[in-house]
């Protein structure tokens, strides 16, 4: 059935802050039985962090105490002390990530100890799948909950779940739109389950407001939610396999596994989610090793319990003017951290399964992303101090902001020592060479850990070998992304220092629709875009040919990307360099070596460039009524 709704205004919490109790649905307390393994664990990771973030501070200090200490060499050495904890968090997070896969015969199991779940009976539990859209390609996501509920219709578990498509378009001529293919959508599905769709005229609390308004209208009807974005395809084993684990686990407030990235012939995607995936395997394994029950939250393709959700993650619409005031941009991390104060845990599953995303397909889009983020995060600042929070919590908080802090502490390290020798104070500069070197490549060593690592498990997997593209096209892969990522890393950075200089004078990211489509940028877009990073990387080589012509080559990986981001995003933007990646299997995934049944019918761009044969399904053009709970 179809069913529109008229957006009414909430009634905010009082707190802003919801209920918090460490006390399980029943009333019992709830004491994980690996409790001290895994307090061992976070001991043993902070140790290993703050131990590595000492060493290299302390190479760093040996590099500049030739001749003692000088005052920016102080203030140089603290802008180098907030860009540590990622690096270093990154690196263990890998190298713990990599033993575990190369030592475990489960190392998914070794460090996510619940219960598989039975998939093959009918759940007894409701779960709302919750489509969150604004301003989006109505066609295109019409296409993706389509082809999902066809593939969740062929588990025959499909009577469990209802579909609610949550609007917060703000364009009359995208509303009407909207309003056409949903109620068709809905008709068509009828038989199956039920569709809703409702438009917000406005939208308070953004995303965020938007899963609380589905919450408190129809939140008492279901027991799960399984949250999407716009860009989101799960398959229907997927999602059964999450409700089956929450069934398992009543102590689970949030559950999601790896989301990785869909085929596509986008060539800045492709090589982002490229690099991505071969991250996220040791980073994720490692992450969960120590984080256990206190996992992280990324806000879509994400399952929670409804009831502690409710009661406990009311997100506050916090206090004061300016952009970092407001409703919060990032939810997810706040939404988490609240759902373990409410004493349920929250659980990342370090293992791909079928549960996609797009990514960004050009820099400047790429770019606005992280800016959105970036205003987000930072506005912890001001969540620091909530009550009854845990302390992994508060520790998780307060890396999030550290890691867009970091990015202008990073520009400040460079841009104070060249400041200095360029204005005549190279005596207060003295730089020893080796030891800078040393500590120079130990840092990329870091910084690239969690991709080496996991390149190096594939390697040694020969099915994997096989699914990534054979061994010589992984290597390939993997050195070009590096150098790709090399490049893009200060182009970032510059953006993100940028706008956070800009804060305290109004700047800000709104909430719209995300580019989606693969498209070639304008010349003139990129430049007004991208001339700072520009201006910053030839100032780069400049200061470089007149103060230090020996450190050409060693700032090369930090001033190259900048002076050439005006090419590099035109030339990742349109769809030829990506066509002629997926002819030469270049930065391929495993979802194009075998493509899953369940992305067929959304006939991807880069499956028709590979030849993959669409294979129509009867399931998705004419779904009949479940009959397993007949």
């Amino acid at each position: 059935m179809f069913q529109k709704h008229r957006p009414h205004f909430l009634t905010p919490d009082p707190t802003g802050l919801g209920h918090a109790s460490e006390t399980s649905a029943s009333g019992a307390a709830h004491v994980p039985v690996d409790a001290r393994r895994l307090a061992v664990r976070r001991g043993v990771f902070a140790t290993l962090v703050l131990a590595t973030i000492l060493a290299l501070t302390t190479l760093l200090t040996v590099s500049f105490s030739a001749d003692g200490l000088s005052w920016v060499e102080g203030l140089m050495i603290g802008f180098f002390l907030l860009t540590l904890p990622w690096t270093a968090i990154g690196f263990w997070n890998a190298a713990i990530g990599l033993t575990l896969m190369r030592t475990q015969r489960d190392p998914v199991g070794a460090v996510c100890p619940i219960a598989s779940g039975d998939t093959s009976v009918s759940s007894r539990s409701s779960t709302a799948i919750l489509s969150c859209i604004r301003n989006e390609d109505v066609d295109q996501v019409a296409v993706h909950l389509d082809a999902m509920l066809a593939d969740l219709a062929r588990t025959r578990h499909a009577s469990g779940f209802a579909l609610y498509v949550l609007s917060d378009t703000n364009q009359p001529e995208i509303a009407a739109k909207e309003d056409a293919v949903f109620s068709a959508l809905a008709e068509r599905w009828a038989d199956v389950l039920p569709v809703v769709y409702r438009r917000r005229d406005d939208n308070p609390g953004f995303k965020a407001g938007n899963i609380r308004d589905f919450c408190v209208r129809w939140g008492a009807s279901h027991d799960y939610a399984l949250v999407l974005d716009a860009d989101s395809f799960m398959s229907g084993a997927a999602i059964v396999d999450l409700v089956a684990k929450m069934d398992a686990n009543p102590r689970l407030g949030i559950l999601q596994t790896l989301v990785v990235g869909m085929p596509t012939n986008s060539a800045f995607a492709r090589i982002f989610q490229f690099g991505m995936r071969l991250g996220m395997r040791s980073y994720t394994l490692g992450s969960a090793w120590w984080q256990g029950d206190c996992g992280p939250y990324w806000g879509h393709n994400a399952i929670l319990r409804v009831k502690p959700f409710t009661e406990a993650c009311h997100l506050p619409k916090l206090a004061g003017e300016g952009p970092l005031s407001g409703w919060i941009l990032s939810h997810d991390q706040v939404e988490a951290v609240l759902m373990r104060r409410a004493g349920y845990e929250v659980r990342v599953i370090p293992r791909e399964t079928e549960s996609f995303e797009e990514n960004p397909p050009n820099a400047l889009e790429f770019i606005r992303r992280e800016l959105r983020w970036c205003q987000g995060n930072l506005q912890y600042f001001k969540l620091l101090g909530l009550p009854g929070l845990l302390p992994t919590s508060r520790v998780q908080m307060a890396l999030a902001i550290l890691m867009f802090v970091s990015a202008p502490a990073w520009l400040l390290f460079m841009t104070t020592g060249a400041g200095v020798v360029a204005l005549g104070g190279a005596d207060l500069v003295q730089f020893e060479q080796a030891s800078g070197f040393t500590l120079f490549v130990v840092i990329l060593t870091m910084i690239f850990a969690p991709k080496i690592a996991t390149v190096i498990d594939i390697l040694a997997d020969r099915r994997l070998r096989a699914a990534f593209g054979g061994p010589v096209r992984i290597v390939l892969g993997s050195l070009s992304e590096i150098v790709f990522a090399a490049l893009m890393a200060p182009v970032v950075a510059v953006a993100v220092s940028l706008f956070i200089a800009g804060l305290p004078f109004g700047k800000a990211m709104g909430w719209g629709a995300q580019v989606r489509d693969t498209r070639a940028l304008p010349l003139g877009l990129c430049v007004s875009r991208l001339w700072p990073q520009m201006v910053f990387g030839f100032a780069g080589f400049a200061w470089a040919a007149a103060f230090a012509p020996d450190l050409v080559w060693p700032l090369l990986p930090v001033i190259l990307g900048p002076a050439i981001a005006v090419p590099l995003a035109l030339g990742t933007s349109g769809e030829w360099v990506g066509r002629l990646a997926l002819a030469t299997r270049l930065w391929r995934l495993p979802e194009e070596t075998v493509p899953p049944e369940c992305l067929l019918p959304l006939r991807l761009s880069a499956h028709a460039a590979l030849g993959v044969a669409f294979v129509p399904s009867r399931a998705f053009f004419e779904p009949e009524p479940e009959k397993a709970k007949a």
